[in-house]
């Protein structure tokens, strides 16, 4: 049964709202995006690979050396590119880190948050209850 205009307006001012008020959430949410992005880059790492094989066979068998270097180079950099983003893939149902968790060196660290930060998670799990007993209790789905 599909939604009606009213119930599609709702959702999408939750869903912005959601956005608003816990973008790491939102972020997680589309992992999936994500997902992708770095299998697509893993592959385009494999090509790259062969492509230095090529290379490094073409400059063994007509015996020039530096087009077997370039080859090598080419291999050990894709295999270190791919390598990398392997790791860095999250799994399928992994919540997916927007980046403002990885510690910063130098003059642009984060600042530490703690208690202010479970605070405001507390306060919006709070207010989203609140606003979903606010709606039942209004007639909202009857």
């Amino acid at each position: 049964m599909p939604l009606s205009d009213h119930e599609q307006r709702l959702l999408e001012q939750m869903e912005q709202a959601l956005s608003a008020e816990d973008p790491k959430f939102a972020t997680a949410m589309r992992g999936s995006d994500l997902r992708r992005r770095a299998y697509r880059r893993v592959a385009l790492a494999g090509a790259v690979f062969l492509l230095g094989i090529v290379l490094l066979m073409t400059g063994a068998v007509a015996q020039i050396i530096p087009l077997g270097v370039v080859g090598f180079v080419i291999m050990l950099g894709a295999a270190f590119y791919g390598a990398t983003m392997w790791r860095r893939a999250p799994a399928p149902g992994q919540a997916v880190a927007d980046g403002s968790d990885v510690p910063r060196i130098g003059k642009g660290a984060p600042k530490r948050r703690g208690a202010s930060k479970s605070n405001k998670q507390g306060s919006f799990t709070e207010r989203m209850e609140e606003r979903w007993r606010r709606r039942r209790d209004d007639g909202f789905g009857r």
